[in-house]
């Protein structure tokens, strides 16, 4: 439903409702309208049908939406090049050439993974170098979203990998195994499980 009304400078603004967000881990990965244009409040929720959404255009929700992905991609940033320059320098050492087999696997697979989680959180950025002034900002939230998303699993992948990697030298197996079990369900569950149900719940309530 979109409509104008004047603000308070006494131009018009058009207010456009965003489409519901879909649910599910489905919904996370393919609707990226998990940014929407604005949040009801509690009161907007039980008296007005219609939530009013923020006062905004749709650039202006674009510009904000990019503006939020930004600040959560420097976070996961900062934690994927120290976990990646790290695992640089392993193979460099003198304990590396003692390794068995299984953990020179262990290795290369947490290598490549923390490598994707650092190509898929910096690709926003060459993306909208590459698009720059070409009227793409949607497709540029739009792409920036998967690849957020995309950093995160390998980014969860490579710290679990890490893990793996350390305990299986100071515990050996199948300790080890367990435990990175361990710290891989806390990061499903805390990254993934409880956002989706609470979109899920969110979605229910509405």
């Amino acid at each position: 439903v979109a409509g104008d009304r004047a603000d308070g400078r006494g131009h018009g603004r058009t207010l456009t409702a965003a489409p519901p967000p879909g649910t599910g881990l489905s919904g996370l990965i393919t609707d990226f309208a998990g940014y929407v244009s604005a949040v009801p409040t509690k009161d907007e929720q039980q008296g007005n049908e219609s939530q009013v959404r923020r006062d905004e255009t749709e650039a202006e929700r674009l510009d904000r939406n990019y503006g939020e992905l930004l600040q959560e991609l420097r976070v996961a940033q900062v934690g994927v090049q120290i976990l990646f320059a790290s695992l640089l320098t392993v193979a460099f050492s003198e304990r590396f050439r003692q390794i068995t087999e299984g953990q020179r696997t262990t290795y290369v697979v947490t290598l490549l993974a923390a490598s994707a989680a650092t190509a898929f959180l910096i690709g926003p950025v060459s993306f909208h170098r590459l698009v720059f002034r070409r009227s793409q900002k949607q497709h540029l939230v739009f792409n920036a979203h998967r690849m957020a998303l995309g950093g995160l699993v390998c980014l969860m992948v490579a710290v679990v990998g890490a893990v793996l990697l350390i305990l299986e030298v100071v515990l050996g197996q199948p300790e080890a195994a367990w435990y990175a079990a361990g710290v891989a369900a806390f990061f499903v569950i805390l990254w993934f499980v409880i956002p989706v149900v609470s979109r899920i719940r969110e979605a229910r309530s509405g």
